[in-house]
């Protein structure tokens, strides 16, 4: 028996529904939409309504297997559920990405309803808003042929970290592929689904945004804010935080992979050192990993292992007590240290491995050689313990300081993505150069890099005392005009005065100021940084 919901108001037809009881765990299906049990901070179990991306058949991993049987007696395993041989990859609703996880069969709640998807339009048929033609569009052939185009190029471009196997997925799912909204649309549907098409939304999960469009344009020195007379200029508060990381993401150099964004979390824990984490995203380590409860990782040479044996074991022959580079900075307890990615090949494949478990934006090729990685560590009687990095390019055109950064989630919220940040900068006023972090840029990163925009230009006004200037704040900076300007319009600081515009300090930016710096502990040293800026001949600029 399948119902539907009332009709709403609009063009989309509504979604077919179950009733709960009425179907099986086999009736569900990739696209499904239904409650499932999650467990709460507080230990407790919640039922959560969750959309099903993919389906696998639940592989018993040899390592997994044996240290159960050898953690639990006979008598004391139970027998395996009969809905337990299936794992559901599902997302949360109205959560954010990174909380996507493999779930087992027994946590779908059965007894409530199922919500399909949506069922398609059929083809030359549009309702509602849908049917109106939108005013001053161009030509639908045009608009097919530029999307044609990019998929086409999307599709000839080799996928990072591409290893042989079967079509049924990167882990062995069974599900032919993910959720249907992550899947390219073909030809047709692009055609049915043209007019219908709305920017997605992004989560964020953090205090303090900024709420600005990101990509301003600097023209020499003038301070012309006004927009054309046909167009009245948009205040401040008109821009949305949707619109900014949205054109953070999709501008830039690096431009976003929808097949990295589209694949399903392939881990599910990792334990560094002591501690242990969730992963957050896909990461294209080997296959038999896949399966694992726990991926043990090496914390200074970052090897991965499938069980905390091979572990101990690779632990009491490693040596290496730190990054194998060269230690550039030490203040307290707080280090640095310099790699190159063609001499230390392994060492920043496995930390590319290890980043892209929490990175999602960014898209991963397997060759490291083009990068220069500098790592932050904390010193203490066994080591130095990686807490974030950021990698630069040999050679960047775009004259970005960074090209990925990461702060590990144990060290999150500690202030330490500041101090990552500020380091970035240093050396870009080591090299006498103004420097832009690389685009795309995660949610996270986006709010990191705004929060350092925002105190550092704050500062330098405060400790001025004569005229100043947008380029004078860049070469104390080395932060980019465009950034500059986009920061200043963001904290409303541009005011029209006697016929020229001014820089002037509100109460609200002070206060907020003075609590960041309160907050603020750690701080970069430069006096503490011994480097020079590395010199690369044309023989060690080729890669390939």
């Amino acid at each position: 028996m399948v119902s539907t919901h009332p009709s709403h108001e609009g063009s989309q037809e509504p979604a077919p529904i179950t009733p709960g009881g009425s179907y099986s765990i086999q009736t569900v299906s990739v696209g499904c939409k239904l409650y499932v049990r999650r467990p709460t901070p507080d230990g407790g179990e919640e039922e959560r309504l969750a959309e099903i991306l993919s389906i696998r058949d639940k592989h018993a991993n040899s390592f997994s297997r044996a240290s159960t049987a050898g953690n639990l007696k006979e008598e004391d395993q139970e027998p395996p559920k009969p809905e337990d041989r299936w794992e559901y990859f599902v997302h949360w609703d109205q959560f954010n990405k990174r909380l996507d996880e493999w779930v087992v069969g027994s946590r779908l709640v059965l007894s409530k309803d199922l919500e399909w998807p949506r069922p398609k339009p059929l083809p030359g048929k549009k309702t509602g808003l849908s049917a109106q033609k939108a005013p001053g569009k161009a030509p639908r052939s045009q608009s097919l042929l530029k999307k044609a185009t990019a998929n086409a190029a999307a599709a000839a471009s080799p996928t990072p970290f591409s290893t042989p196997g079967p079509a049924v997925g990167m882990a062995g799912y069974r599900s032919p592929s993910p959720a249907s909204s992550l899947k390219r649309k073909s030809l047709q549907e692009e055609q049915e689904e043209e007019e219908e098409e709305e920017p997605e939304e992004e989560d964020l999960d953090a205090e303090g945004e900024m709420d600005v469009d990101a990509e301003g344009e600097l023209e020499g020195e003038t301070f012309d804010l006004v927009a054309s007379p046909t167009e009245p200029p948009p205040s401040v508060t008109a821009f949305s935080k949707e619109q900014e990381i949205e054109k953070l993401r999709t501008s830039g150099s690096m431009t976003q992979s929808i097949s990295e964004v589209a694949r399903v979390k392939n881990l599910n824990r990792l334990q560094i050192g002591k501690h242990e984490l969730d992963a957050w995203y896909f990461s294209p380590y080997p296959r038999e990993y896949a399966y694992l409860p726990v991926l043990y990782i090496c914390e200074f040479c970052l090897s991965y292992f499938s069980s905390s044996f091979m572990l101990g074991r690779h632990r009491y022959r490693c040596t290496l007590l730190h990054p194998p580079g060269n230690e550039i900075y030490r203040h307290e307890d707080i280090s640095f240290f310099e790699l190159d990615g063609k001499r230390q090949l392994t060492w920043c494949r496995n930390l590319s491995l290890l980043s892209k478990c929490f990175l999602d934006h960014k898209t991963l090729y397997y060759d490291v050689t083009p990068f220069m990685y500098y790592v932050m560590t904390q010193r203490d009687s066994s080591g130095c313990h990686i807490i974030g990095y950021f990698s630069k390019e040999k050679e960047s055109a775009e004259n970005y300081n960074v090209a990925c950064i990461l702060t590990l989630p144990q060290y999150q919220r500690h202030g330490f993505g500041k101090v990552l940040i500020e380091f970035s900068y240093e050396l870009s006023k080591k090299e006498s150069k103004l420097g832009s972090p690389e685009k795309p840029l995660s949610d996270l990163g986006l709010l990191s890099y705004r929060a350092y925009w925002a105190e550092i230009i704050v500062e330098v006004l405060l400790n001025t005392t004569e005229d100043i200037s947008i380029d004078d704040i860049a070469q104390k900076t080395a932060i980019t005009h465009a950034d500059i300007m986009n920061t200043c319009t963001t904290l409303q600081l541009f005011k029209h005065y006697k016929g020229q515009h001014i820089i002037c300090l509100s109460d609200a930016v002070l206060e907020k100021h003075e609590k960041t710096r309160s907050k603020r502990r750690r701080r970069i040293h430069p006096e503490y940084l011994i480097w020079k800026p590395p010199v690369f001949t044309r023989d060690q600029l080729r890669f390939y």
